[in-house]
């Protein structure tokens, strides 16, 4: 089956009811013998991808992943980027902020992990955190020591998707190329996964009652996904919303995203001008003089 990956974009302006969209569509692989090698032709290609970008030094590329938990962010980025050069790639995940984080605005400490140009930036999870869980827990806003003018707590958020798509678009005028996607789980396929993390000795670390508790917040967390990915995706930076059900599809439809806006960045190994390539002459006469 052929990944149709408009399917899953978010366009501007779209109003977003992830009611009418899909946590698991037709498998674009036929077996896991096909999976593993469509997954292996897609991390060839990245990994071609990714030397032009760090050679060409002219793009920043910046991934986001944001999901409900168990959704599978850890396991898509493991395996997308399994081909990806671990000098021109960084992660990130972004957990509670610390007290000096605290002291700056909402965007401060991601900002400060962002990609330079020629390298890959991964986000596990993000500044949009700060519009969905603190969304949904507005509690938290407490802790972030806002003056009162900001005790409005429904022009918080369009103030704070402002500043988010305003500083996704000064990226993009400096060649920082942003992807955002989110992983669509369904509130079942969520169960079974928590339930094997408890049926799994390894995946046991993974679970707490934390996670139990954020489940009975699924509908609030859906509204704040809903309103987040309607007011901030753009046709600079766009949302995917990719079914998450089945995590071998997953991970095919992103890594096939993910290639096609690279190659739309025509992206090409720098060239050599005439001073350069004489500089080379001499050292290859130098090597050969040396026989």
């Amino acid at each position: 089956m052929k990944i149709v990956t408009k399917d899953f974009k978010v366009y501007e302006g779209e109003q977003v009811n992830l009611n009418k969209r899909p946590t698991i569509v037709s498998p674009v692989y036929e077996s896991k013998e096909d999976y593993k090698r469509l997954l292996a032709k897609h991390t060839d290609q990245l990994s071609s991808l990714q030397q032009i970008l760090y050679a060409s030094n002219q793009y920043a590329l910046l991934l986001i992943f944001q999901a409900m938990d168990a959704a599978g962010k850890d396991g898509v980025i493991k395996h997308v980027m399994s081909g990806i050069n671990p000098q021109g790639c960084e992660v990130f995940s972004f957990k509670h902020p610390s007290a000096t984080e605290l002291e700056h605005d909402f965007l401060w400490r991601t900002y400060n992990c962002l990609p330079s140009r020629g390298r890959i930036g991964i986000f596990n999870r993000s500044y949009y955190e700060e519009v969905l869980i603190v969304k949904v827990h507005p509690e938290i806003l407490q802790g972030e020591g806002l003056s009162d003018q900001f005790s409005n707590k429904k022009k918080i958020w369009k103030d704070r998707y402002h500043s988010i798509i305003n500083m996704e678009k000064h990226l993009y005028k400096n060649d920082t190329r942003i992807i955002k996607f989110f992983l669509h789980i369904s509130e079942e396929e969520q169960r079974k996964r928590f339930l094997a993390r408890i049926d799994a000795p390894e995946k046991n670390w993974k679970f707490s009652l934390a996670d139990i508790e954020e489940r009975k917040f699924w509908k609030q967390y859906m509204k704040a996904y809903e309103a987040c990915i309607s007011a901030t995706s753009t046709n600079e930076s766009p949302w995917y919303i990719v079914p998450a059900d089945d995590k071998e599809n997953t991970r095919l439809l992103v890594s096939r995203i993910l290639l096609e806006t690279m190659k739309k960045l025509n992206l090409t190994y720098p060239k050599t001008d005439d001073s350069h390539e004489k500089e080379l002459q001499s050292i290859r006469e130098q090597l050969s003089a040396e026989k």
